[in-house]
C-alpha cells in the first residue's frame, strides 16, 4: 500500500515537557544543532502551541516561525537547517505517559512498514495501540527520538 498524496514519512519523534514552543525549541536545538546544524525554520499547526511568536530566539539565533492549520498534521513540527534540509517530527504531548511516549517514539524512529502520519501514530496510541501495531521499532541511521 502506498501513502495518500501529500503523506510525508516522520524523520523521528520529540517530547517536549510543556507547551510552551519558544522555552522547548531551546532544548531541542541543543540536542540536534550539533547533529544536523543550526534550525533556521520551523512549522507547526497552532492547536497546541498557546504561543506562536514569528521569531524565536533559540541559543543566540533566531528560529523563523510559521504556523498552519490546515496543512500541518496537529502532531507534528517541521523543522528546517541550511545544512540538514528538512526534518518532520512527532510531537508527543507533554501529558503522555512514559510508556506511551516509549512507545511512539519508536513507532516514529521504526525503519518497516508503511509510513505513517502523526496523527495515525497518536490515534493508534490512544486507541490502545501497543509497539507491535506500529511495525518494527528499531530505529534506522539518520531517525532521530528526543524527550528533553
Amino acid at each position: 500500500m502506498s501513502p495518500s498524496p501529500g503523506h510525508v514519512e516522520l524523520d523521528g519523534a520529540w517530547w517536549p515537557r510543556s507547551r510552551d514552543l519558544p522555552h522547548e525549541l531551546s532544548a531541542l536545538a541543543d540536542v540536534l544543532d550539533p547533529l544536523w546544524g543550526r534550525i533556521t525554520h520551523i512549522a507547526v499547526n497552532p492547536r497546541h502551541w498557546p504561543i506562536l511568536p514569528r521569531k524565536i530566539l533559540v541559543n543566540g539565533h533566531v528560529v523563523k516561525a510559521g504556523w498552519f492549520t490546515s496543512e500541518q498534521d496537529q502532531h507534528k513540527i517541521l523543522l528546517q537547517s541550511f545544512t540538514a534540509g528538512r526534518w518532520d517530527l512527532l510531537v508527543i504531548p507533554p501529558e503522555t505517559s512514559a510508556p506511551s511516549a516509549a512507545r511512539l517514539m519508536a513507532a516514529a524512529s521504526a525503519n518497516t512498514g508503511p509510513p505513517m502520519t502523526a496523527t495515525a501514530l497518536m490515534t493508534a496510541e490512544q486507541a490502545g495501540g501497543t509497539s507491535s501495531s506500529y511495525g518494527a521499532t528499531s530505529g534506522r541511521p539518520g531517525r532521530l527520538a528526543v524527550g528533553v
